[in-house]
């Protein structure tokens, strides 16, 4: 759609819920499922599938109303019974990877995954309106019928030589139509091609019965779009089998995006038609299907929305559903992240209707889109203004005579092809040292090289310079090469970065580096641009689906980390508990004696019974010897009495000797 840029943006699918349009189902850019709640304006589910970023969501169907049972509820009256109020609940998704999955609104939750059954990208998915069937075209142009109660493919056929791109049941459900290069009517019962409708020269993008008429009678209509083509073509169903070419077409302004139309059923009765083109434009058109119609039919209404700026912009419009009345209609406009929806009351009788909306997406991000106030600058007659170009591609010339010899003389040689470049280009020569030379016969690479050829990856969309580019892991060489991109080549380089950023962690490691060095280097740029909100939010939501893991992860690390600290603190208080209280050294006196008399006492052989007789022993034992100690110490005194007197004798008779001499 317009909203995402231009014709190279894929279709994102975005739905209605049939019936009372109580809920919008779309798809965004991130490959999450967002139910919003169209009478409250909010956000009413979100789902993110498993493979959201491998195998992104192609095609959305609401499956028909049923009754949901919501709990065990106590039993009513008859007089309190009221009619059962059926709901919108179960929707499919094709996805990329082949499989359709089943989510359920009142769930909240994945109900079946239908898988096995295509070996292609699922393109369109289609419910019958009472059966529990689902049929599913593919890029294997196969169509496979689904029996929803068993989760299994009651029959598949092939469609087409190409990719199955549409599918439609009629209301009565005996008839499906299916559009790849042909558009074929298919017989449900016998799985048989009833009639075929060629007239489109691309791939067909909406198929949509307008009539709830038997084809017997000649009233059975449908309509038909295809991509890059500007007309709404209706086809008959005729009884005799004259239907090669469109009885009508409704001219369009752009390719049609998505449909609402309000059937007839007799042929007095109009069929109301609102188309959202992709240039963000609602056509209404009303008309009798009662035969062919040479004119094209332009809209009776056209309806533009735009902002309340000085110089408005347009705001694009992703979907819109009739109403009771023809001139009610449900409008969602804006962005897919977070889309406005409003309930309209539009003047039919004028050709072109312009709508002003005040439309803030915040994307949960207090971001503020204030216009800066720019003050142009004086420019003389003499100054010359640059305008920010590509480096490397115009080297500076020397003022030299022999510089420009040279250059004359070797200007008959071809310049080296992008391919010889990439083959030269070497990161080991790359990240040389300054004063290192090239030999002369070699051509070297210039220092800027690697913005050049980065810049003409992106505008080229070539894979393989974009990959040999992004293989660099040196930080210097990132840093100097977002450096030298000129301005233009930034937003194109995030955008390449958030697609590989979407593939396999390796992959995404290397993306993170360069998209680090965007952000440090452009920042004052990126934030300049009116629009970054709608342009970044891919990014930002992917990164956030990433990150959102890594706090319920350092949550569990930091638990783990609690309950290993206190196992480690509990092993160490059991260790310390369990010393060995073996003796390591023993150390004796000289006198052991009474040590050895008094250890015997305790020991596990004495008899308890003659514990006093023990008791008289020893004390008759210690009375022993302490008159033997008495006696020893008398014999000591008189020994010392007797020792002493002799030497006194010896003293007086050695001190009379030396009187007498």
């Amino acid at each position: 759609m317009a909203a995402d840029g231009g014709s190279s943006a894929p279709q994102l699918p975005c739905v209605f819920s049939p019936k009372c349009r109580q809920y919008l189902a779309l798809c965004a850019q991130d490959g999450r499922l967002r139910v919003w709640n169209t009478d409250s304006k909010t956000l009413h589910q979100e789902y993110v599938p498993s493979a959201h970023l491998s195998a992104t969501c192609i095609c959305i169907a609401w499956g028909p109303c049923r009754t949901v049972k919501e709990g065990p509820q106590r039993k009513k009256r008859k007089s309190e019974a009221v009619p059962v109020e059926e709901k919108a609940d179960l929707l499919a998704m094709g996805t990329a990877a082949g499989t359709v999955l089943i989510y359920s609104t009142a769930k909240g939750a994945l109900h079946c995954t239908l898988d096995g059954g295509h070996s292609g990208g699922v393109n369109c998915v289609q419910w019958h309106p009472e059966d529990c069937l689902l049929y599913s075209g593919s890029d294997d142009t196969y169509i496979a019928e689904w029996d929803l109660q068993t989760g299994k493919t009651r029959s598949k056929w092939k469609a087409d030589r190409a990719a199955v791109t549409s599918l439609c049941v009629s209301p009565d459900g005996k008839l499906l139509l299916s559009a790849g290069q042909v558009i074929k009517m298919w017989n449900l019962d016998t799985k048989e091609v009833y009639r075929r409708f060629t007239g489109h020269s691309t791939a067909v993008t909406t198929l949509c019965f307008a009539t709830t008429r038997p084809p017997d009678s000649n009233g059975l209509y449908f309509l038909s779009g295809a991509a890059h083509d500007r007309l709404l073509s209706v086809w008959q169903v005729r009884e005799d089998g004259k239907d090669k070419n469109s009885v009508v077409s409704f001219t369009l302004t752009d390719e049609p995006r998505h449909i609402d139309l309000v059937t007839s059923s007799s042929k007095e009765e109009a069929v109301r038609l609102a188309v959202v083109c992709k240039d963000g434009q609602l056509h209404l058109f009303e008309h009798f299907l009662n035969g062919p119609c040479k004119k094209p039919l332009s809209p009776s209404c056209s309806v533009q929305l735009a902002d309340t700026r000085d110089s408005p912009a347009p705001i694009p419009l992703l979907a819109a559903a009739l109403g009771a009345d023809s001139r009610s209609v449900l409008l969602a406009y804006g962005n897919h992240l977070q889309p406005v929806m409003e309930r309209a009351e539009i003047n039919t009788a004028e050709r072109h209707v312009c709508l002003t909306r005040d439309v803030q997406t915040n994307l949960s991000l207090s971001m503020e889109t204030a216009v800066s106030k720019v003050k142009t600058p004086i420019v003389g007659t003499k100054s010359r203004v640059l305008v920010p170009g590509l480096p490397g591609h115009q080297a500076p010339v020397k003022a030299t005579t022999q510089g420009s010899e040279k250059r004359k003389k070797d200007s008959g040689n071809k310049e080296m092809s992008i391919a010889e470049r990439l083959g030269e280009m070497d990161l080991s020569t790359a990240s040389a040292s300054k004063g290192a030379k090239a030999p002369k016969g070699t051509a070297a690479l210039q220092t800027d090289s690697f913005a050049v050829l980065l810049v003409q990856g992106l505008e080229s969309h070539d894979a393989t310079i974009l990959n040999k580019i992004f293989q660099t892991r040196k930080d210097t060489v990132i840093k100097k090469t977002v450096a030298r991109l000129p301005l233009p080549a930034v937003l194109p380089l995030v955008e390449e970065l958030t697609r590989r950023l979407q593939g396999h962690p390796f992959t995404a490691v290397l993306m993170v580096q360069w998209l680090k060095a965007v952000l440090m280097h452009h920042t004052s740029y990126l934030a300049s641009l009116p629009d970054l909100v709608s342009q970044l939010g891919l990014l930002y939501h992917m990164i956030e689906s990433r990150v959102k893991m890594f706090h319920k992860l350092s949550k569990l690390h930091g638990k783990l980390y609690l309950l290993m600290t206190q196992v480690a603190t509990t092993d160490g208080a059991i260790a310390a508990t369990e010393v060995d209280h073996t003796a390591k050294l023993v150390y004796e006196e000289e006198s052991s004696d009474e040590e050895e008399a008094s250890g015997d006492e305790g020991l596990p052989g004495n008899d308890s019974d003659n514990w006093e007789e023990d008791d008289e022993e020893e004390k008759m034992e210690e009375d022993g010897e302490d008159e033997e100690e008495g006696k020893m110490e008398e014999d000591k005194d008189e020994e010392g009495r007797t020792d002493s007197k002799a030497n006194g004798e010896e003293d007086t008779e050695r001190g009379n000797e030396s009187e007498e001499e």
